[in-house]
C-alpha cells in the first residue's frame, strides 16, 4: 500500500515543464520569503513556496519559476495522492483564497474562497489519512472535508499558531506548532491539549513517511514524538525550522528551510543536515 501511494504521489507531482521553459534561471540564494517546501520524489527538485511565486529548485541551485505569476504563496502543501494547495496574496494584492493544482506546473485554479474571506491561510495542511480533509488557519482553525472547496470554521485554535500538520492515523487528528508548544486536537480542531514541549516554541511540525511526527523546537533541534514524548534526533541551536518536507518515495530523505531561508537536507531521517544546493 505505501509504494502504491508513493508511486502515485511521483507520477502525480510531474516535474516542471512548460513554465520552467519560458522562465529564466536564478540562483537559489536570490530567493527570500520562503514560506513553504514541497520535495519532489525520485527527483533533485524542490518546490519553494515564496513571496514571489513559486520556484523549482535543482541541487545544483538553479531555481525557476514555475507558478505563471509572482503571487505571494503563503500556506503550501502537497497531499499524498500528488495535488498542491496554496493560499496567499496575488501579485495585484489582496488575498486568494484557495487555490489547487493536480501537478507542479499547473495550471493553478480558484477552489474557494474560504470561509469569511477570501482567506490567507499561513498554515495549510492535508491529511494523510483522508486528502480531502483540508486544515488551513485564518480567524481560527477551518476546514474542508471536500479538497479545498467548501470550509467551516472549527474553532479558534490554539493561541499563536506557527504550523500545523494532519495526523496520519485519523482525519480529524491534527496537530498545531504554537509559539507554547506543541497542541494536539482530535476532533478536526475544535478542542486541543498539549503535546509537548510546553512553553517552548515549536516552529515547524510534518508527517513522516511512516505516519510519525516530526517537529522543530527552537533551542533544541529536530525531533519526533515517540509514544508522547518527545526524542531529539539532531540538536540544533542555531536553526530555527520553519518548514520541512519528506519525500515519501525515500523516507530518509528530508528538507528544510530556515528562518534565515537557508535549504538543507538530510538523508538519515534528519540526523546529519548539510546545504540543498551544493
Amino acid at each position: 500500500m505505501k509504494a502504491l501511494i508513493g508511486l502515485a504521489f511521483a507520477t502525480a507531482l510531474a516535474l516542471p515543464t512548460a513554465a520552467s521553459e519560458h522562465s529564466a534561471a536564478i540562483s537559489v540564494s536570490e530567493l527570500s520569503h520562503i514560506h513553504g517546501v514541497v520535495l519532489l520524489p525520485n527527483s533533485d527538485l524542490a518546490l519553494l513556496a515564496t513571496h514571489h511565486g513559486l520556484f523549482a529548485v535543482d541541487s545544483d541551485g538553479s531555481a525557476r519559476m514555475v507558478s505563471e505569476e509572482a503571487d505571494d504563496f503563503m500556506g503550501f502543501t502537497a497531499a499524498i495522492n500528488g495535488k498542491l494547495y496554496a493560499s496567499g496574496h496575488p501579485a495585484t494584492r489582496g488575498n486568494m483564497g484557495v487555490i489547487g493544482a493536480e501537478s507542479s506546473d499547473g495550471p493553478w485554479s480558484k477552489l474557494s474562497d474560504g470561509l469569511q474571506g477570501p482567506v490567507d491561510f499561513h498554515a495549510l495542511s492535508v491529511s494523510p489519512a483522508d486528502p480531502l480533509v483540508l486544515y488551513g488557519t485564518y480567524r481560527g482553525i477551518q476546514v474542508s472535508r471536500d479538497g479545498g472547496r467548501t470550509w467551516s470554521m472549527a474553532g479558534a485554535g490554539p493561541d499563536e499558531v506557527i504550523d500545523l500538520a494532519a495526523a496520519a492515523d485519523d482525519p480529524g487528528h491534527l496537530f498545531a506548532g504554537t509559539m507554547s508548544g506543541l497542541l494536539e486536537s482530535m476532533d478536526y480542531g475544535a478542542t486541543w491539549t498539549l503535546a509537548a514541549a510546553g512553553g517552548v516554541p515549536v516552529t515547524a511540525v510534518e508527517i513522516a513517511p511512516d505516519g510519525s511526527l516530526r517537529v522543530f523546537i527552537a533551542g533544541a533541534g529536530f525531533a519526533r514524538l515517540e509514544a508522547g514524548e518527545i526524542e531529539v534526533i539532531s540538536d540544533r541551536t542555531d536553526d530555527v525550522f520553519l518548514h520541512m518536507a519528506f519525500d515519501r518515495e525515500d523516507p530518509g530523505t528530508v528538507i528544510a528551510v530556515t528562518a534565515e531561508s537557508d535549504i538543507l537536507t538530510s538523508n538519515d531521517g534528519g540526523q546529519t543536515w548539510s546545504a540543498f544546493a551544493q
